[in-house]
């Protein structure tokens, strides 16, 4: 296997990791995210933007990380990188969503962090 590939296959298993903890803590700690998201965005948005926002970044999370696992398994046993690639656009989709959220509220720490999480996408997304 060259090295382009096992880049490509520890990237997706890196969002499988991140995309799949994050989406669970959304929804085992739905109320305390909600609170939190409500507290830094509430100048900028409405509360019922802010909770679809939280409901839709969770969905593309946890169907992001699903898709990188399976993309894992379908590029080791048919060498295919469709799906693996999906989840990385679905994730990279959910990273924007965030990060716009980080810079309207000014939080540049956190958007530097998705920033480095995007990044890291955008290198999977050229490798598959």
């Amino acid at each position: 296997m060259i090295p382009e590939k096992i880049v490509f296959l520890f990237v997706l298993a890196f969002f499988f990791i991140v995309f799949i903890q994050s989406g669970l803590d959304k929804i085992f700690d739905y109320n305390g995210n909600l609170n939190f998201l409500n507290d830094l965005l509430k100048i900028y948005f409405s509360p019922p933007l802010i909770t679809f926002a939280l409901i839709l970044v969770t969905i593309f999370e946890l169907i992001s990380g699903i898709l990188c696992l399976i993309g894992i398994v379908d590029f080791i046993f048919n060498k295919s990188n469709f799906i693996g690639l999906l989840g990385l656009i679905i994730g990279s989709v959910a990273l924007l969503i965030l990060l716009f959220g980080q810079r309207v509220s000014k939080n540049y720490d956190g958007a530097k962090t998705i920033a480095i999480y995007f990044i890291l996408a955008m290198i999977g997304i050229a490798l598959a």
